[in-house]
């Protein structure tokens, strides 16, 4: 499926959403680390919550890629919604607009990425990373995609990209499989910079 069939990403009500696997307690281990992390009980994590250790993974990996690493995280949160919008996946869309512009992506960019490459709004480099995410959500990496990473990143941030790319885009392949819905809590969540109806909630990391 092309990316413009896929572009619709307005959240469906949690009520017309039956997860395939029942959302369940998360277990003691883990709502510890994530308490640690100043994370959220997220539904994502209530259904991989059936396999606690797979959880604890999921959620090492994701802090890891989130906090350690030194490209830019704004940067890294436009790869993400880019690749939310090729997936069609709301749950990650919703989730992480709210943080792109906690992180200081303009709203004027996320209006943009659909068509990045004809924006005036993108780096260089920016360029080079949704460059990367879309051809690694497409499986083929091309020379010239490459070759323009190696022109602004170094090879330790180069990694850095290839995993943040990987990684989500497997999270809307998880998230379309188990059926996760969004939590109900967070659909009228004020996004950062976002005129609001209703003064701004205490938000917390999303997945």
């Amino acid at each position: 499926m092309d990316a413009e069939s896929k572009v619709t990403l307005k959240p469906r009500s949690p009520s017309r959403i039956k997860p395939r696997l029942p959302l369940k307690e998360i277990d003691e281990r883990n709502k510890k680390r994530i308490r640690e992390l100043n994370g959220e009980f997220l539904n994502l994590y209530r259904v991989l919550g059936h396999h606690a250790h797979l959880l604890s993974a999921w959620i090492e990996f994701a802090y890891t890629l989130r906090r350690d690493c030194t490209t830019a995280r704004a940067l890294r949160e436009l790869m993400i919604l880019r690749g939310a919008q090729l997936e069609g996946s709301a749950y990650e869309w919703h989730q992480h607009r709210r943080w792109a512009r906690q992180q200081g992506v303009p709203p004027e960019q996320i209006e943009d990425l659909f068509f990045w490459r004809e924006s005036p709004r993108f780096s260089d480099a920016e360029c080079a990373a949704l460059a990367l995410t879309e051809a690694m959500m497409h499986g083929d990496v091309s020379d010239d995609v490459y070759g323009a990473l190696e022109k602004h990143f170094t090879p330790s941030e180069i990694v850095e990209l290839a995993l943040t790319a990987g990684f989500y885009a497997m999270v809307p392949r998880v998230l379309n499989a188990l059926k996760v819905p969004i939590e109900e809590e967070t659909l009228h969540a004020p996004v950062p910079g976002e005129a609001q109806p209703h003064a701004p909630a205490k938000t917390r990391e999303a997945p």
